[in-house]
């Protein structure tokens, strides 16, 4: 097989299937969007640590029900099969009214209620263009795009079939977003110290874009 960069990719012929992402090397992330196979290494750890930290934050009050209103799935990556597509988001949360029994196999089929992606290096582009128009066009209500080398977090509202920007929130400003607007955390505390990040600046740069296997 051939592979390529996927910001160099121009073939539109490919058409990956659930056997190609089984067979990915068990180190990388396998994501199939637009009949395409994309395939990326775990992600770095200023990017892990703020995909973990917001599950901490978010999972008690919403997935539990301490000190919040409850009601909530929150899953760390889960594999979703919506559609054509196989998505990995970084974090995914449903309405428990949604999936009063949540299933027991190695993927899911229903879209989430709300996904939220920590962008990378590595993982921008894909993030940003086809898992974000696939997420629209399965109905997912909101996405948030977490930032951990800017420190930003952007939620954003699925208004018809079209995002809309609820707000754009930096360093350590207070977050009570939707649809987690019951709680307030500081934004801050999703992000290793700037200087942390100023110490090997050679790491977070040198993420490869996904990869894209062309079948």
């Amino acid at each position: 097989m051939k592979k390529s960069h996927a910001a160099k990719a121009t073939a539109a012929s490919s058409h990956a299937t659930y056997q190609d992402v089984l067979d990915a090397p068990p180190h990388m992330v396998a994501e199939i969007v637009g009949g395409k196979l994309y395939t990326q290494p775990r992600p770095a750890l200023p990017h892990a640590i703020a995909s973990s930290r917001l599950v901490i934050l978010i999972g008690p009050p919403f997935d539990f029900g301490y000190g919040g209103p409850g009601g909530w799935r929150i899953v760390f990556e889960p594999e979703l099969h919506l559609g054509k597509d196989i998505l990995v988001p970084d974090i995914a949360g449903w309405r428990r009214e949604r999936v009063p029994v949540f299933p027991t196999g190695a993927y899911c089929t229903l879209a989430p209620d709300w996904v939220c992606e920590v962008l990378s290096p590595s993982t921008r582009k894909l993030d940003l263009g086809g898992k974000r128009v696939a997420y629209a066009r399965e109905g997912v209500s909101y996405l948030w795009l977490a930032d951990p080398i800017v420190q930003s977090l952007e939620a954003l509202e699925l208004s018809g079939t079209q995002w809309v920007v609820i707000d754009t929130l930096f360093n350590d400003a207070t977050v009570s977003l939707p649809p987690f607007e019951a709680i307030s955390f500081n934004l801050g505390d999703l992000w290793l110290p700037h200087a942390v990040h100023q110490e090997q600046p050679s790491k977070l740069s040198a993420e490869a874009e996904p990869e894209l296997i062309e079948t």
